[in-house]
């Protein structure tokens, strides 16, 4: 009987299932009720040691309030195929801030034991999405926040929608981490010496047609054709899931001699220290909800081309970047993460993308003049203001 009710429930459609699940957690976890006037510090709550942008986000927070002396420790939040449950107890007086994105709050919260473990406590949400509309039963996980904190104006009007009232704009406060740990270089990346390289780095749990690496590719040999004199690298994690993804990437690049697709895993520093190894770094996403990689690129002075559109444009703008043209299209995602009725994305152009990448191998001063301006832009946008400023709106300290 149970097997026909999972075969059952396989067959519904992604969203409905999702929207299911969310629904009947909603209804066993507890909400957190009032918030208090004042909380001892905080507690970052989710997948912490995942490999991904949100988990890497939750991180990033974690050490900018334990370089404040507010940090109370983390626990494990979130769905039972992805985090263990949580067995320990909270610090008295705690908020907790949850990185875990809307619909599957509610069922990490249903999951704690005793489930009103965070009654009484302030909650707090660092979201990220990636469109300008947000699905529906992330209104639900929202009814569990007092405050949800958005990496980007543009991820902020998205969830207005959902709170009203109760959306703050904090970006991630990556200037805190600087001087950013750095490993390796082109020798021991094992990249030539004397090349123009383009690195695109992302995660295809990301969504690969969100993160548009055929558009890259496209990009790269138009720009280049076989040329050896440049190299794209695509950085890419997460493959294990995706395997049709990676073997689409693959096809696409064909036998290009001067494309490269790198699958090892590497740790943070490393990862850094091959941005740090590029000319340039490329990212023609159709959305972001902040852009992590440009971000990082910028604060190590690479200059960045980009699509034009969305959460990157809150640290990048036309006097220190390459912003690449785009038309909005209908959002089309084939896996049904990105299915919100009405929605739309970029589409970036891929000759205005070709034409930038040119410009910068022709000329390594106004590589050099988009590398200081993108790191200055960047060291002002992305401190610690806004958290600051956050933290003392919700009382914590």
């Amino acid at each position: 009987m149970l097997s026909l009710a999972h075969r059952a429930w396989r067959l519904l459609p992604r969203e409905a299932r999702r929207t299911a699940m969310t629904r009947v957690a909603a209804m066993v976890a507890v909400p957190p009720g009032p918030a208090p006037a004042r909380s001892d510090g905080a507690v970052i709550a989710g997948d912490i040691d995942g490999r991904n942008g949100i988990a890497e986000s939750g991180r990033i927070l974690g050490q900018a309030l334990a370089a404040r002396g507010l940090l109370r420790g983390t626990m494990p939040l979130g769905l039972p195929s992805v985090v263990p449950a949580f067995t320990g107890t909270l610090p008295p007086g705690a908020a907790v801030i949850t990185v875990v994105n809307g619909p599957f709050l509610p069922v990490g919260l249903a999951r704690l034991k005793p489930r009103n473990m965070l009654r009484g406590r302030r909650i707090i949400g660092l979201w990220a999405w990636e469109l300008s509309r947000v699905p529906a039963e992330w209104a639900i996980g929202a009814k569990f926040l007092h405050e949800i904190w958005a990496p980007s104006r543009f991820s902020a009007e998205a969830f207005q929608a959902i709170a009203p009232g109760r959306v703050r704009v904090v970006p991630l406060p990556l200037v805190t981490q600087l001087p950013f740990a750095v490993a390796g270089d082109r020798a021991s990346l094992g990249l030539p010496a004397d090349c123009f390289i383009v690195l695109s780095a992302f995660n295809l749990a990301s969504s690969c047609t969100r993160k548009n690496p055929f558009g890259t590719i496209a990009a790269f040999k138009a720009a280049f054709g076989a040329s050896q004199d440049a190299l794209l690298v695509l950085k890419l994690t997460g493959i294990a899931h995706y395997q049709d993804d990676l073997a689409a990437i693959r096809a696409a690049v064909g036998d290009a001699p001067n494309i490269r697709v790198m699958t090892e895993t590497v740790s943070e520093p490393e990862l850094r220290g091959l941005i740090a190894a590029s000319d340039v770094v490329l990212s023609l996403h159709r959305s972001e909800g902040f852009g992590l990689i440009p971000a990082t690129a910028a604060l190590l002075g690479v200059p960045v081309v980009a699509t034009g559109y969305s959460g990157n444009l809150d640290f990048m703008d036309p006097a220190n970047s390459g912003l690449v043209r785009y038309r909005l299209v209908p959002a089309r995602d084939e896996r049904g993460v990105y299915a919100v009725p009405g929605a739309e994305w970029a589409d970036p152009d891929i000759e205005d993308a070709a034409a930038w990448l040119q410009r910068l191998f022709n000329d390594a001063a106004l590589r050099a003049n988009l590398g200081t301006a993108g790191q200055r832009h960047a060291l002002n946008t992305l401190g610690r203001e806004a958290l600051d400023t956050a933290l003392a709106a919700n009382g914590i300290g």
